[in-house]
């Protein structure tokens, strides 16, 4: 199973969101485990990186960035990307280019907290604690 993870699911590990930390702190680990392959993309990867470094400074956000590269592969973004996604006209500009991204890695789920913003998205958005259900699910079912 094939993933891409939305920024904001790192952002609640990074910054520690007490009430959503560990269904997204789970999904790093699963992704560390190899429960499934993850990608973030690399427009995320710089919204991480000045998050982080803005809140934390730029040495934590390059240790975030370290850790998080370790676990995750980073899903190019072009040219081609950027011009599909405005053509979307979606509300949201960075979700449509996750899309666009997650269409051509062509992976089965795309892990948000904002599951609304990708209505319009033939991948089915999960979140952190739905896609934490399926997991287990499957794995239950393999017993």
């Amino acid at each position: 199973m094939t993933v891409l993870i939305d920024t904001n699911v790192v952002m609640d590990v990074v910054f520690t969101n007490a009430i959503l930390v560990d269904s997204s702190k789970a999904i790093l680990d699963y992704a560390e485990q190899k429960r499934f392959t993850g990608y973030i993309s690399a427009s995320a990867v710089t919204d991480i990186f000045y998050l982080s470094q803005k809140r934390l400074g730029k040495k934590v956000a390059k240790e975030v960035l370290t850790e998080l590269l370790q676990i995750f592969k980073p899903a190019t973004v072009t040219d081609s990307h950027i011009y599909q996604a405005l053509e979307l006209d979606w509300d949201d500009f960075e979700d449509s280019v996750q899309f666009i991204v997650g269409e051509g890695l062509v992976v089965d789920y795309i892990i948000t907290r904002n599951i609304h913003d990708f209505s319009s998205s033939s991948i089915p958005a999960l979140t952190p604690e739905d896609f934490i259900k399926l997991i287990t699910d499957r794995s239950e079912q393999n017993l």
